[in-house]
């Protein structure tokens, strides 16, 4: 399912192609959330939330587990219906929007009977982009981001690391306005959950996409984020929206300094005062 959802809604959300060379205009608007309700099964998920969240900045949600992280995520990129509400980036509606979304599972996200660098291409492909052009922006993205491994190779044939930096490369390739990330790297060992904080670090520093990445790793939500959009226990409300403030990149002398430190227990006492609220 998560497949075809994304070549649907990568097809749906991208009526005209931008080049991944092309500079955008620097953007202070907002993704602006009304209204938005959710119920499964009678239980409430969501009533009647709203939030604002900046546009060209990274942002990670973090909250209880079952409080709806990814159930978010999935409604405002449009991947899941809301059962009320509106959802408009600066402005626009999901469907004049260019989204792309890297999914949890990256093993069931490619296609394993093509070749990695052929994963890479197929959103182009489903956008009717012509095989030249097709290779002359796939070749600009790979130029921009140095690859240490054959992309020629089989999904299968590869490590989950790497199989993760392939799917995140199919989702730059049609150079998205947002980038959805659901817990990407929560199935990787923590030597290569650390390799790809620094690399999808890289890459938000280079292009600027806005980011709204959903964790269940405190640490990272905040290593990652400009902001972390703390949230409550069902039905869920915004707890607090925490600005990071910490300077880029986030290697290891900031994620072991003293405002890293504070910032990590601000939101952990936060998350606690949610896990044990009646």
């Amino acid at each position: 399912m998560g497949k075809v959802t994304a070549i649907r809604n990568a097809d749906r959300t991208a009526p005209e192609y931008a080049p991944v060379d092309q500079q955008r205009a620097p953007r202070q608007a907002f993704i602006t959330v009304r209204g938005l309700s959710k119920q499964f099964q009678g239980t409430t998920i969501y009533d009647d939330f709203s939030i604002d969240l900046p546009i060209g900045k990274f942002i990670s949600v973090f909250g209880p587990n079952g409080c709806g992280k990814s159930t978010f995520i999935n409604m405002i990129s449009g991947l899941l219906p809301m059962d009320a509400g509106e959802v408009l980036y600066d402005g626009q509606t999901i469907r004049d929007t260019r989204i792309s979304y890297v999914f949890q599972n990256y093993r069931e996200a490619l296609f394993p009977w093509m070749r990695a660098i052929d994963n890479i291409h197929y959103p182009l492909k489903v956008l009717g982009v012509d095989r030249a052009e097709r290779r002359r922006r796939v070749e600009k993205l790979l130029a921009d981001f140095d690859v240490p491994f054959d992309l020629n190779a089989y999904p299968y044939t590869l490590s989950g690391g790497q199989q993760q930096t392939v799917s995140i490369l199919r989702a730059l390739v049609t150079n998205p306005e947002i980038l959805f990330l659901d817990e990407p790297f929560s199935a990787l060992d923590y030597e290569m959950t650390l390799f790809m904080r620094e690399r999808l670090q890289k890459i938000f520093m280079k292009l600027k996409t806005t980011m709204l990445l959903v964790s269940h790793d405190l640490e990272e939500a905040i290593q990652l984020a400009d902001q972390v959009v703390l949230l409550t226990r069902r039905p869920t409300r915004v707890a607090e929206i925490v600005n990071v403030g910490l300077p880029w990149p986030r290697d290891l002398d900031v994620t072991t300094g003293e405002q890293f430190i504070r910032l990590k227990r601000h939101c952990l006492d936060r998350f606690w005062r949610e896990v044990k609220r009646d």
